[in-house]
């Protein structure tokens, strides 16, 4: 994520010590137990104890796996301690674990991602200043469109009725981390600002009273994006299978996690919500049925990345999808299946921390080839991946996939929607536009009626506006499967 967890007014002075607030380096809220091993450095010294405010209470740093608060996104947490910290600048080392419970890397437990964040920070320093509004030049008021976005007065290409382009409010995922407005209203600016009639959201982005948002919250949503000529289409449900402890839920409290966010799913409009393949797994899938018949609602089943009909991570989650047969169930592909090549945005952010030359060129030039994948997986087990950019180089071993769109032949009868993801906009040899177009000639002849969502992923290490960002690439995406969808004379 290209914003720090320690931003420049992060630390304060206190009566007896100091107050540090810490950002949430994550892309949705998390229950507050899920900070652990919290470590503070201060010019050198190791500070502890520490406290952390949690609703009005200080409570020790090493207690926090005993509460029940969550940590909502646009909020940062106050962590407290004795050692006093003069005007002026202080190296400060605060590290960490992060838990994340929705997300299984082993057989026992969730993942859990250490981070370290190294920053100067100047006591009492004021925050970065709120970006200023653009100003209508003749009326005098604040104006809709982003700044140095344009409207395209063009006529768009057309495309088939039953597709519908839209857009996710994931893409603003930084913006919505910065807290300088609130995540509902950015949400609600993708409509007012022309960008997409529909929105995909994430509820772990949007309330603090996630992930059993007030109706009343959620209802005040819908009739925002109304009033503006908007919807939301699909919502980024969460299960969250690991309690701390790393106890797993059992299927009853799975169920009764994912239920009150299926309600509030329908209290938006939403046509459905959306899971990661095979998360649920058959036996929830058919006890959370009945309900999704009552709330009309669809549940997707997300495949991206590495994952393919044929892989063993998906393959058995999609034979389950087939078995049960029923709309209400679906897949939704993410078009990072199909990646012919390597984003140079990433590959730029590879080499500056580190990456030898020789695997940089590799990745660019043969990013296809079986022994690229044994080449990046050799790098990570000799230890050589520079610890800075662990996190970001996994992205080619789970986000980037290398598959052809034909592999998507065997499965379109069971899809039900699409991610258009996509890293920058650098569309050099169509590394943008090539599976979008080719998905648009896989799906011309058949009978596909629903959303394909312009996803950016690349805010993990491009800091660039998501509002042009977004419209440029609907734009692109428009065309590309319009070229794609049109019979060959």
């Amino acid at each position: 994520m290209t914003l720090t967890a320690l931003r420049d007014d992060a630390l304060a002075a206190t009566a007896d010590g100091f107050a540090l607030r810490l950002g949430l380096p994550w892309i949705r809220s998390l229950p507050i137990a899920s900070l652990a091993g919290l470590h503070v450095e201060i010019d050198g010294d190791t500070v502890t104890p520490l406290q952390v405010d949690v609703n009005g209470r200080q409570v020790e740093a090493s207690a926090l796996a005993d509460e029940a608060a969550w940590w909502f996104l646009q909020d940062r947490l106050i962590v407290r301690g004795d050692r006093g910290v003069g005007a002026g600048a202080h190296r400060v080392i605060v590290s960490f674990d992060l838990v994340i419970p929705y997300l299984q890397i082993r057989p026992d437990g969730p993942l859990t991602l250490p981070f370290r964040i190294e920053r100067t920070l100047v006591t009492d320093a004021a925050p970065a200043a709120p970006l200023s509004p653009v100003i209508d030049p003749h009326t005098g008021a604040p104006v809709l469109a982003p700044r140095g976005s344009a409207r395209d007065d063009t006529t768009p290409p057309d495309l088939p009725a039953a597709w519908s382009l839209t857009a996710s409010a994931f893409n603003w995922t930084p913006e919505v981390i910065l807290a300088e407005r609130a995540a509902t209203d950015i949400a609600a600016g993708i409509i007012a600002d022309g960008i997409a009639e529909a929105i995909e959201v994430e509820p772990g982005q949007l309330w603090r009273s996630f992930p059993e948002p007030d109706a009343a919250e959620v209802e005040a949503l819908r009739e925002t994006l109304e009033a503006l000529g908007g919807r939301v289409s699909i919502v980024g449900a969460s299960l969250d299978d690991w309690l701390p402890g790393s106890r797993r839920r059992d299927e009853e409290e799975r169920l009764a996690f994912l239920v009150p966010q299926l309600k509030d799913a329908r209290r938006m409009g939403a046509l459905g919500v959306r899971l990661p393949i095979g998360q649920a797994g058959e036996p929830l899938l058919r006890k959370v049925r009945p309900l999704l018949h009552d709330l009309d609602l669809v549940l997707f089943e997300e495949i991206q990345g590495q994952q393919t009909p044929g892989s063993a991570s998906a393959g058995v989650a999609i034979d389950t999808i087939g078995l049960i047969d029923d709309p209400h169930i679906r897949l939704l592909v993410d078009v990072s299946m199909l990646m012919p090549s390597v984003p140079e945005s990433y590959l730029e952010q590879l080499q500056r921390g580190g990456v030898a030359l020789e695997l940089i060129t590799r990745l660019r030039n043969e990013w296809r080839d079986p022994a690229t994948v044994e080449a990046i997986v050799d790098l990570l087990r000799s230890g050589g991946v520079p610890p800075q950019i662990h996190t970001l180089y996994m992205d080619m071993l789970v986000r980037f996939g290398r598959s052809d769109a034909t592999v998507l032949r065997s499965i379109l009868p069971l899809v039900g929607a699409f991610h258009l993801k996509f890293w920058d906009l650098d569309d050099a040899d169509g590394r943008v536009s090539e599976p979008i177009r080719d998905l648009g000639a896989l799906l011309a002849p058949t009978a596909f009626a629903g959303t394909l969502t312009s996803e950016w992923g690349g805010h993990e290490w491009l800091d660039a506006d998501p509002s042009e960002m977004t419209r440029a690439h609907l734009a692109l995406a428009r065309g590309a499967l319009a070229a794609g969808s049109r019979p060959l004379a």
